[in-house]
């Protein structure tokens, strides 16, 4: 494996389940957080819980759609999915929880297939390459996870 690829991984790795240097890990901080309050929005927050774990899905399975090449249809369609309607009743916090683990789980093992040349290649439907398409899943995942550490202290 190559350096740069490598160094995603074990990036994607050390936030989802390792100990990362900024604190939790995305297995501690969803762990914490009471199903029971992930439709709360505490205070003058713009969202909840389960609405920041289901956009980080959305972006994962993005991301992971991108890697394996699969086509999106309907990308309107898609991009809806961003910031969706969240029923309680259809949008469980213990399922997206679970399917934001299982995408980034399946992202960095197909990464394990990839090259540092291979970052380099445009991302179908955007005009950037992979490199910065995880550089940013990366970021994004970290900023997300600080926002529900955040709901999950305010609500106790």
């Amino acid at each position: 494996m190559e350096k740069q690829i490598s160094s995603i991984i074990d990036n994607l790795t050390e936030i989802m389940k390792g100990q990362p240097w900024h604190g939790k890990s995305a297995d501690e901080i969803l762990a914490e957080i009471s199903p029971e309050k992930t439709n709360v929005r505490p205070g003058h927050h713009p969202h909840t819980a389960v609405d920041l774990i289901y956009h980080m899905l959305t972006w994962s399975e993005f991301t992971l759609k991108r890697i394996q090449g699969e086509q999106i249809n309907d990308m309107k369609a898609f991009e809806q999915l961003d910031w969706r309607e969240i029923d309680p009743q259809i949008h469980g916090w213990e399922e997206a929880v679970n399917d934001f683990k299982k995408t980034n789980d399946q992202i960095i093992e197909a990464l394990r297939e990839k090259n540092d040349d291979w970052l380099n290649n445009k991302v179908d439907y955007r005009e950037y390459n992979f490199a910065f398409l995880l550089d940013g899943l990366i970021k994004h995942h970290i900023y997300h996870l600080a926002q529900i550490n955040y709901i999950a202290k305010t609500l106790g």
